[in-house]
C-alpha cells in the first residue's frame, strides 16, 4: 500500500525496490510448482508535499539518490511539519525502502494518530512489522486496514502470505485469499499469478493430503 486515503495503485502493482519476497518451494499443480510470494507494498514512494502559501518549494532528492539523502530530507520535513500526516507516510516510506522497518513503524504510527483509518499506511505497517520478525502484529495491522477499507485488496493479499510462510496456516491462508477473490475475481501478484487459480492449487494439495494421511491410518 498518496495523497488520496484509499488505494490508487494497480493491482498487484508493486514500486521498485519495495517487493520483498520469501522464497518457497511449494509442491501444488501445474505452473504452482514453484512460487515465489511476495509481501506487497499499499503506498506509492513518498514525495514531499507542496508548500503552503508564501512557503517556498523544497525538491526531493533526485531518484536513485542516496536513500539517506531522500530520509534526512523527510525527517526535516516532519520537524517542520509535525501536524501533517502525509508528511510521516512520506517518512515512513523513505524508512521503509531503506529497510528500516523499527523507524518505518515508528513514522507510520505518527501518521495514523493523525489518520487511524488510512488502510494503504496500515497495510505498509504490517509489512514492516514482518520484517521485524513480529507476524501477529502484521497480521493485526493487516486486519486493521481491512476494518477501515472493507475493500482493500493488498492487506487481504498479504495476511495470506503471513499466515502461510510466517504462521504455518494454510487454511487460513486460504480463507483469507478467498475473501481477496470474492472482492477481486481476477486479483493477480506482481508475477502474474492469478490468486484464485493459487487458491484452488492449494486446496487440491491440502485435499491430496488429507487423502493420503487417510490412507497410512487404514
Amino acid at each position: 500500500m498518496p495523497k488520496a486515503k484509499q488505494e490508487k495503485i494497480p493491482k498487484g502493482y508493486v514500486q521498485k525496490g519495495t517487493l520483498y519476497a520469501v522464497a518457497a518451494a511449494c509442491v501444488a499443480v501445474g505452473f504452482f510448482g514453484g512460487i515465489v510470494f511476495s509481501a506487497l507494498k499499499a503506498v506509492p514512494n513518498p514525495t514531499l508535499p507542496m508548500p503552503g502559501p508564501g512557503q517556498k518549494a523544497e525538491a526531493p532528492p533526485a531518484a536513485g539518490s542516496d536513500p539517506m539523502m531522500r530520509i534526512r530530507a523527510m525527517e526535516e520535513e516532519a520537524k517542520k511539519h509535525p501536524d501533517k500526516e502525509e508528511v510521516w507516510v512520506a517518512l515512513g516510506n523513505a524508512y521503509f525502502d531503506a529497510d528500516k522497518p523499527e523507524k518505518a513503524v515508528q513514522a507510520y504510527e505518527k501518521s495514523l494518530a493523525l489518520d487511524p483509518n488510512n488502510a494503504d499506511v496500515l497495510t505498509d505497517m504490517g509489512v514492516m512489522y514482518r520484517r521485524m520478525g513480529k507476524p501477529e502484529k502484521a497480521i493485526e495491522a493487516f486486519e486493521r486496514a481491512m476494518a477501515a477499507n472493507p475493500r482493500h485488496e493488498v492487506s487481504r493479499y498479504n495476511k495470506g502470505i503471513v499466515l502461510l510462510h510466517d504462521l504455518n496456516d494454510m487454511e487460513g491462508a486460504i480463507r483469507a485469499w478467498e475473501d481477496l477473490v470474492r472482492i477481486n475475481p481476477d486479483y493477480t501478484t506482481p508475477t502474474g499469478q492469478s490468486v484464485k487459480q493459487m487458491v484452488d492449487a492449494f486446496k487440491m494439495r491440502k485435499k491430496k493430503g488429507q487423502k493420503n494421511t487417510t490412507k497410512e491410518k487404514s
